[in-house]
C-alpha cells in the first residue's frame, strides 16, 4: 500500500492523471480495476470513480508494487558475485535508489549493500554494488578516477557516417524540466561531455544501427541526448527520440543497455586488486532481434 498526499501543484487533477504522473509505468486499466474493487481510498474512504483531487487530499493505493512500477522481480538477475561485490541486471522502469528500487529490493538479502554508480530508470543493464564499506570506498574512488570502464549497447534510428567516432560537445541540465540540452560550442552553464561509439551492426533498409557506446564523462541523459544531437536517436526514447518512429517500430522503452563493466586499475586497490583487468558483461548482445 502506498499513501500519497496531494501537493498544491496537483490541485484539480483527476485521480488517474495524478497516479499515472507519479507512477509512469502504471497502466490505466489497472487503476480502473482497482477502482472497481474499491482498492483506492480518498481521505480514508473507499472510492470507485475517477474523482478530482484537492491539495492536501490523502490517497491510499492498494496496488502491488510490481504493477505500480511495471517491474517483474524475476527480471532482476545476479550476473556476478563474490565476497566483496555483486553485479545485478536492472530491468527498465526501475530506479537504482529510492523507496521502491533495485537497492531497496536487494538490500533485504544482504547485511550490507550499496550501489557504486547509477543508471537511468529506463536504462536496463548492469549495476555494480559493494557488499562492505571498504569495497564501497575503493569503488567510488575508482569510478571518480575513471578506472572502471562502462560500455552501453543501444539501437539507434539512423546510419552513422563513420564506423567509430569520438564525440565532444557541451551539455546543460534543466533540472526543472528534467531535460538536457546539447551544444557543439561552449556556453555559460554547459559542461563538456565526451562520448565514443563503435558500430556493431546496421540494417540499412530499416535505418537501424546497433552501437557500442563508451561514456568518458557521466552526465545526466548523456548518451541519449548526445546521440540524438548527431541524428542518431535511440529507438524507444520518448524524450530525445521521435514519437512517430518509436510508434512505427512498436517500441515504448528506450533500447539502451548497460552492457559491460571493465576494471582498469592504475594503482593499488587493496582487497579488490583481484578485479584488475576483469570484465563483467552480459552473455547475450541486446537488441539484435530488431535488426
Amino acid at each position: 500500500m502506498k499513501t500519497l498526499i496531494v501537493e498544491p501543484k496537483d490541485n484539480g487533477k483527476n485521480l488517474i492523471t495524478y497516479l499515472t504522473n507519479i507512477f509512469p509505468a502504471l497502466k490505466v486499466n489497472t487503476i480502473y480495476k482497482a477502482l472497481r474493487k474499491k482498492d483506492i481510498k480518498l481521505n480514508g474512504k473507499r472510492i470507485n470513480q475517477n474523482v478530482s483531487l484537492i491539495s492536501g487530499n490523502v490517497v491510499d493505493v492498494y496496488i502491488i508494487d510490481s504493477e505500480l512500477y511495471g517491474v517483474n522481480f524475476q527480471d532482476i538477475k545476479t550476473i556476478y558475485e563474490d565476497d566483496n561485490i555483486v553485479v545485478f541486471y536492472k530491468p527498465a522502469s526501475l530506479e537504482v535508489v529510492g523507496d521502491f528500487s533495485l537497492t531497496s529490493i536487494k538490500k533485504k538479502d544482504y547485511t550490507f549493500l550499496e550501489p557504486c554508480h547509477r543508471i537511468d530508470r529506463n536504462t536496463m543493464g548492469l549495476v555494480l554494488f559493494a557488499k562492505n564499506q571498504e569495497s564501497l570506498n575503493i569503488l567510488l574512488d575508482k569510478f571518480k578516477d575513471k578506472e572502471i570502464e562502462k560500455h552501453y549497447i543501444c539501437l539507434c534510428y539512423g546510419i552513422p557516417l563513420r564506423k567509430s567516432d569520438n564525440l565532444t560537445a557541451y551539455l546543460f541540465k534543466d533540472s526543472k524540466k528534467s531535460i538536457v540540452y546539447i551544444s557543439d560550442e561552449f556556453k555559460k552553464g554547459y559542461s563538456k561531455i565526451l562520448t565514443s561509439y563503435k558500430v556493431i551492426d546496421t540494417n540499412k533498409s530499416k535505418k537501424l544501427s546497433l552501437l557500442n557506446v563508451t561514456l568518458h564523462t557521466g552526465k545526466t541523459h548523456q548518451i541519449r541526448a548526445h546521440l540524438a544531437h548527431i541524428g542518431l536517436p535511440i529507438l524507444g526514447d520518448g524524450k530525445y527520440g521521435s514519437y512517430e518512429i518509436n510508434k512505427k517500430f512498436g517500441v515504448n522503452t528506450q533500447l539502451l543497455c548497460s552492457y559491460s563493466l571493465k576494471f582498469n586499475f592504475t594503482n593499488d586497490s587493496g582487497l579488490l586488486n583481484y578485479l584488475d583487468g576483469k570484465e563483467i558483461r552480459l552473455r547475450e548482445m541486446p537488441f539484435e532481434q530488431f535488426l
